[in-house]
Order: C-alpha cells, then sequence, then structure tokens
C-alpha cells in the first residue's frame, strides 16, 4: 500500500446542484489518519464525499489530493482514493465475487489473469477464499459490505472514504466491519449521523447547511454536536411545510 497522502486541501469551494447551494465556501486541509464528518441529514455530508472523491467538481474554489485535481484526473483518482457508499448495491456491478474484486484493478490496467490472481489473493488474505465464486446477490447485506471493502483494498488506495459505513447493518456485521476498519494503515475519512462512530478519530468536521460549523478534535466538538442535536429533537422543528 502506498504511504499516506499529503493531504487533501478545499479551498473556499461549493456546490450547487439543482440552482440550489449544497455546500458554500468549504476551506480545510485533511491531513490526519482519521477525519470524521458529521451532521444533520441533508447538511451536505455525501455532497462533499462525492466532492472529495472527484465524483463532482465544485462550481467555486478548489479541491486538490496532493496536488492534483480529482475530478480532471480520474485516473490518479482511482489510484489514490476509494469509496464505500452506504448501499452496497449501489456500487457492486458483476455476478461474482471474484470479478467484481478483480473489476477494479483492471481498470488501473492490470491483465485479467493478474487481476484475477490479486483477486483471489485478498479473498485469502481476509480469510474468505470460498467466495471466489459465490454469486454477488447471494451475499448478505453485511457481506456485501465487506466485499466492497475488499474491492477498494484491492487497489491500495492511500486514502477510503466511507459514506455512513454501518447503516442497514445488524450488529455482528457491524462489529466485523469495526475490526476489519481499525486495522486498516490508510486514512479513512467517514461521513455519519452518528458520533459514536468517530469518537476515536483525530479530527471532527461538523457540516451544518452546506457550512463548516465547527473543526476541531472530537472532545471539543462532539459534546457540542450532541447538545445542539438534542436541542432540535427537543423540538417539533420539522412540522412546517414549506409553500
Amino acid at each position: 500500500m502506498p504511504p499516506l497522502s499529503s493531504g487533501i486541501t478545499l479551498s473556499q469551494a461549493g456546490v450547487t446542484l439543482a440552482g440550489k447551494p449544497v455546500l458554500q465556501d468549504l476551506t480545510a486541509r485533511l491531513t490526519e489518519a482519521r477525519i470524521g464528518i458529521i451532521g444533520r441529514n441533508g447538511s451536505g455530508k455525501t455532497t462533499l464525499l462525492r466532492l472529495i472523491a472527484g465524483l463532482i467538481a465544485p462550481d467555486k474554489g478548489m479541491v486538490r489530493l496532493d496536488g492534483f485535481d480529482p475530478f480532471a484526473d480520474r485516473k490518479a483518482a482511482l489510484s489514490a482514493l476509494g469509496i464505500l457508499f452506504q448501499n452496497p448495491d449501489h456500487q457492486i456491478l458483476f455476478p461474482t465475487v471474484a470479478e467484481e474484486i478483480a473489476f477494479g484493478l483492471r481498470q488501473l490496467g492490470q491483465t485479467e489473469a493478474a487481476a484475477q490472481a490479486a483477486a483471489l489473493q485478498m479473498l485469502a488474505r481476509h480469510g474468505r477464499s470460498h467466495w471466489a465464486k459465490a454469486a454477488t446477490h447471494t451475499l448478505s447485506q453485511g457481506q456485501r459490505h465487506y466485499l466492497c471493502l475488499m474491492a477498494v483494498l484491492a487497489m491500495a488506495p492511500s486514502t477510503i472514504l466511507l459514506d455512513e459505513p454501518f447503516a442497514g447493518l445488524d450488529l455482528p456485521s457491524q462489529m466485523q466491519l469495526q475490526r476489519g476498519f481499525a486495522a486498516l494503515p490508510q486514512r479513512l475519512i467517514t461521513i455519519t449521523h452518528d458520533p459514536a462512530v468517530v469518537a476515536g478519530y483525530d479530527r471532527i468536521l461538523w457540516l451544518q447547511d452546506g457550512r463548516l460549523h465547527a473543526d476541531g478534535p472530537p472532545a471539543q466538538i462532539l459534546p457540542a454536536f450532541h447538545a445542539a442535536m438534542a436541542a432540535y429533537g427537543a423540538c417539533d422543528a420539522d412540522t412546517d411545510i414549506s409553500g
């Protein structure tokens, strides 16, 4: 695996979707090994993840990873960044497990034979060699999440972006994934609405209404976030219907 990248830089970055500002004036340099991004639903968390991954371009400002633009240079972005979406079914494309893992390696230029061999090695490393010929649609939700993780790891990125990685999983599946994530040497940037997921991280970004509301260590940010969410929960703030 390559060493951690030198960092992700956001400079006054903004994104507008369907005429509505979703992210505004985001400026930060992300260099830590474990970074959490929290906020209410609709705060712009997933859009920020897509922006960092280079899946969308900013309307304003700039995004850089190790000095390159991840939207403009997709080949470099594929090598440097992996992404796990909230729903693995939005990510899985192939009928068998080994084919799914090999696909990313083929995108990086490996031959079919080399990619298949690497896929089998990845499965063996994770104690799942017996999955190789399994149909992806027969896997449980947790197993599909783990398959997506192995497919990303096979590409050896230095940074992995996680979008609500435990959504919809039962407790054993969450624990298995948590152990897998904890052992990774890669930089993890985790999007979540659950502060407990990122309590042990190095740095927390709190998004609110598409802006960076707060940025700092968990001990500083998470108590304030808890208090704010408790205040929202104490009132019926969602009862009004906008015309």
